[in-house]
């Protein structure tokens, strides 16, 4: 017998024609991480599934299967989110696209979910969504296991000055800047910032929107995020 989920909580991070009536679904899950299925029929036009499984909004989904692509069992809301519109739906598609392209197949990050499902509702009503954008892409690096540690030095712990300036280095951490003019280093104070969680300040927000996007921009590879192209653009 297949092995079976019951009505786990999840948002749909993507979605796309799949054959002739189907869906491809790509799901952020609480408690099995990221989950592609198949809606099947779910494309039909006298069916409502294909306005169902929309990004952005919770659900509760079952599914079935053993291997990597699983068949959608049930799916329904779980609430309504705000409508995200403007630049702000930009910034949803960007959490969307590097949560699919970062997260492994069914490695369970609740901690994750849970920031993801608060965040959505923010970005449809904060007039600045830099903080929660920022906050969000420092969580996922740590889950992700980046072990980002950005109050002390890399090499031997030692706590940051708030008025020296570090550098970032990929593979040791932070380490002292050797001049104090060194464009990419960055204020101690920023980095103590940051590693709190508090990104009021605008320089702490310039700061560590150039260092994850620059991590994650890494990880990512030479693929370019599609919604960045489109924020560009306008489209």
């Amino acid at each position: 017998m297949a092995d079976r989920t019951d009505r786990q909580p999840a948002f749909v991070l993507h979605r796309r024609a799949f054959r002739e009536t189907s869906l491809l679904l790509e799901l952020i899950t609480r408690d099995h991480g990221r989950v592609t299925v198949v809606a099947r029929g779910a494309r039909r036009a006298r069916g409502n599934s294909a306005s169902l499984y929309q990004p952005l909004q919770p659900m509760l989904v079952s599914w079935s299967g053993r291997g990597e692509l699983k068949t959608l069992s049930a799916g329904e809301r779980a609430g309504i989110n705000p409508e995200i519109t403007g630049r702000r739906l930009y910034s949803a598609m960007y959490l969307n696209e590097i949560l699919v392209r970062l997260l492994p197949h069914h490695d369970p990050h609740p901690r994750l979910f849970d920031a993801y499902a608060c965040v959505l509702p923010r970005l449809a009503v904060a007039e600045d969504v830099e903080p929660d954008l920022r906050g969000f892409e420092l969580l996922l690096l740590r889950e992700l296991g980046y072990g980002l540690e950005l109050g002390c030095l890399g090499s031997d712990g030692r706590v940051l000055e708030p008025a020296a300036r570090y550098l970032f280095e990929p593979r040791e951490g932070l380490v002292e800047a050797v001049s104090a003019e060194d464009r990419r280093a960055y204020p101690g104070w920023v980095l103590k910032a940051m590693e709190r969680g508090d990104f009021s300040e605008p320089e702490t927000r310039r700061c560590a929107k150039r260092l994850l996007r620059g991590i994650i921009s890494d990880l990512l590879g030479d693929k370019p995020l599609m919604s960045r192209e489109y924020f560009r653009s306008g489209s």
